[in-house]
């Protein structure tokens, strides 16, 4: 019985990522063709600032992966460590793509 949900939801959580994937592709896809309907042009991103926001949140997953570590070595029930690593992990890498994202305004301004 265990097993069966346990697959029932990960089949729901592979089809919900699918899902909106192909949203927001679509939706990126009728934005373009609607600026090029208009002859508006897009601006093309800067080739050194192409991988920022993945570096940004690496570098922030990163932390917060030696962070969490802490967590680890301190005597917590089981539930309250796996929130406290993924809260962690979760934080520092909205903090990395929030430094990424200032970076990126002050080098392209």
């Amino acid at each position: 019985m265990q097993s069966t949900q346990d697959v029932i939801m990960g089949l729901g959580m592979i089809l919900g990522l699918v899902t909106i994937t192909f949203i927001i592709a679509k939706y990126t896809y009728q934005v373009k063709k609607a600026m090029i309907d208009r002859g508006l042009t897009s601006k093309t991103p800067n080739e050194k600032l192409r991988y920022l926001d993945i570096g940004g949140i690496l570098l922030g997953l990163g932390i917060g992966l030696i962070v969490s570590s802490i967590f680890t070595t301190m005597d917590l029930s089981e539930d309250t460590m796996d929130l406290l690593v993924w809260g962690t992990i979760l934080i520092f890498g909205s903090f990395g793509l929030a430094l990424a994202h200032f970076i990126r305004r002050k080098l392209e301004s």
